[in-house]
């Protein structure tokens, strides 16, 4: 028997219908709560990493061509981009002409397909608040599913426990509020319980790619497969070299008691080691979740395990209402798949370029993403059309929410191709035309302000 809260949250869990593996996954993350795990990996316990670089591998084309032909794509689709003020899947907001990111993401696959004539199953992981939008907004693509295997599978959902004393919480206004996400990690349970890991096993598929639907540079590349195919690794990561703006950010390292590599997100690192974690030359490498797994050897480890890969622990506190500061705080158990990468002795990484790494988490990446720093090819891969990123910082205050974000821009971006970067303080509201270029910022005025259409910005 566990203890009343955990028996509590198991019954809960089972009266919603939650997989009897998922509701094992958590408790297993419960006991460490409960026992005061942390999740935290102090800097002295691992050493810094390098790898090799995708520009300098040798990939034959037969080789490319044949591994694409058994890789499945997964696209992790869960999130409601609630931190932008959404309350639908994150995946339906307008990138270019009208076209979502589930737009693009069907449409790269789609021309992958019929350039290798390759079947390349594409399917989403969604949450049980992003199902019904996605697969609404994927019906006009009539040729996307693949026979035999399904357009999407669900993520499980487990209950917020209060910071307090670890019980279920509850909300009676809204109960949806009572569940959250157990994090990205509940792919692999979530491929096994749903059988859909051994349906495409059965199907003949060997590997798989998987990234985040807000990530428009994760196409599916025979290059980078066949990397995969021909390294014999079971499990890999796709890495970018970390800039000024992946200081507060995850970073991989390896671990000095077994050699194994680990991924150490911000919310793992100890306090007193933040000022490591944010050193660019000792920790020089990023995760842009990317990542390529056999098939075989995921089955492998999990079905060893019961469905528990024992991946990390991350504790995560928040409130219940993530947008009410005076509710309750509770914690939230969650996973990172990319921390599967310690599961596999035999893992491996490989840096890529910026351009397999385009996310958007906030507007200020929204804008850069609508702006014509990207060219949207016939391929429907977003091309970086400026020699580099500009650095956009949208007043929070104002431009936060997608909703007041786009009363600001209502013909659009501005052009950003030639900025450096662009600061706005306050209210401003760009008219249609409006360039940018070089270093601009804009300072905070007593009211609300325009820019007139076809207004140069410079730093002159």
């Amino acid at each position: 028997m566990g203890s009343p809260g955990l028996e509590r949250a198991r019954a809960k869990m089972a009266a919603a219908g939650v997989d009897e593996t998922a509701i094992e996954v958590f408790a297993h993350y419960y006991r460490l709560l409960e026992h005061g795990e942390t999740g935290l990996i102090p800097e002295s316990s691992i050493d810094p990493i390098d790898m090799e670089s995708l520009a300098d591998v040798e990939v034959a084309d037969e080789v490319a061509a044949e591994a694409i032909g058994t890789t499945v794509v997964i696209k992790l689709n869960g999130g409601l981009g609630t931190s932008m003020g959404m309350d639908r899947a994150k995946s339906l907001l307008c990138v270019r002409r009208g076209l979502s990111f589930l737009d693009i993401i069907a449409r790269q696959v789609l021309h992958v397909r019929e350039k290798y004539g390759v079947t390349l199953p594409l399917l989403f992981m969604d949450s049980f608040r992003t199902s019904a939008d996605t697969m609404a907004a994927l019906a006009r693509y009539d040729t996307l599913p693949v026979d035999g295997l399904p357009l999407e599978f669900l993520q499980s959902k487990e209950p917020k426990l209060l910071e307090k004393d670890l019980s279920p919480v509850l909300h009676v206004k809204n109960p949806d509020l009572e569940w959250c996400p157990p994090g990205h990690g509940d792919l692999y349970p979530s491929l096994r319980s749903t059988g859909v890991l051994d349906q495409l096993i059965a199907a003949g598929y060997t590997q798989a790619f998987v990234s985040n639907s807000d990530n428009l540079g994760a196409v599916p590349d025979p290059r980078v497969a066949g990397w995969f195919a021909q390294s014999g690794a079971p499990f890999a990561i796709e890495a970018v070299r970390r800039t000024a703006s992946d200081r507060k950010g995850g970073h991989f390292a390896r671990r000095k008691n077994d050699g194994r590599i680990v991924l150490r997100e911000t919310a793992q690192t100890p306090p007193k080691d933040l000022a490591a974690l944010a050193d660019l030359e000792r920790h020089r490498y990023c995760s842009t979740n990317n990542l390529w797994f056999d098939l075989r050897a995921m089955k492998e480890a999990l079905d060893a395990r019961d469905g528990v890969l024992g991946l990390p622990m991350i504790r995560n506190v928040k409130n219940v209402d993530p947008g009410d500061p005076s509710t309750p705080k509770v914690i939230q158990i969650e996973t990172a798949m990319g921390a599967a990468i310690e599961v596999f002795a035999e893992s491996r990484l490989i840096e890529v370029g910026r351009d397999r790494f385009v996310p958007v988490k906030t507007t200020n990446d929204l804008l850069v993403l609508r702006s014509d720093v990207y060219d949207l090819g016939q391929d429907f891969v977003m091309d970086q059309a400026s020699d580099a990123l500009p650095y956009v910082d949208l007043d929070t205050s104002h431009y936060k929410l997608v909703g007041d974000f786009d009363k600001r821009f209502p013909e659009g971006a501005p052009s950003l191709r030639k900025a450096t970067s662009l600061k706005v303080n306050g209210d401003w509201t760009f008219g249609a035309g409006v360039k940018v270029l070089g270093e601009v910022e804009l300072d905070k005025g007593p009211t609300a302000q325009r820019i007139a259409p076809g207004t140069v910005l410079s730093d002159d």
